[in-house]
């Protein structure tokens, strides 16, 4: 039994290793949201910046929906642990409006990457009078 300690330690350290490895999350790729909206987000340079596209399903305008440039920034301080914190603008290609979008990037329970975001959308108006609902 003395001889099988070292052995299973030896495997419970190469095992036990990977569990607790900290799996990144990617902001780089194809992303769908739950209404199938689509998003292309190119790799992120040094920096934190990042360029990409966005397709939205839905628009509250009856112009033709297309594709949409984005660019935005990661955070990348090292305290990010894997899980960093984003902001991208899209200026929207068929209408007078821009989006802001923040979020953080996690790893879910699955493994599984997800962004979870919050974002303002700024309608341009006329006159300032009406500036009272020209963002939601």
């Amino acid at each position: 039994m003395v001889q099988a300690t070292p052995l299973l330690l030896v495997l419970f350290l190469a095992l036990g290793a990977q569990v607790l490895a900290v799996k990144k999350c990617s902001l780089t790729g194809r992303w769908v949201n739950d209404l199938g909206s689509k998003m292309n987000i190119s790799p992120v340079n040094k920096n934190g910046g990042f360029t990409g596209s966005y397709h939205t399903a839905v628009t509250a305008t009856s112009n033709e929906i297309k594709e949409s440039p984005l660019q935005g920034a990661m955070q990348r301080s090292p305290n990010q642990k894997g899980q960093p914190t984003f902001g991208f603008t899209v200026n929207w290609s068929f209408s007078d409006s821009i989006t802001v979008f923040t979020g953080q990037c996690f790893v879910d329970d699955n493994g599984e990457e997800v962004l979870k975001t919050m974002w303002l959308l700024r309608s341009h108006e006329e006159n300032i009078k009406n500036d009272w609902k020209a963002t939601r």
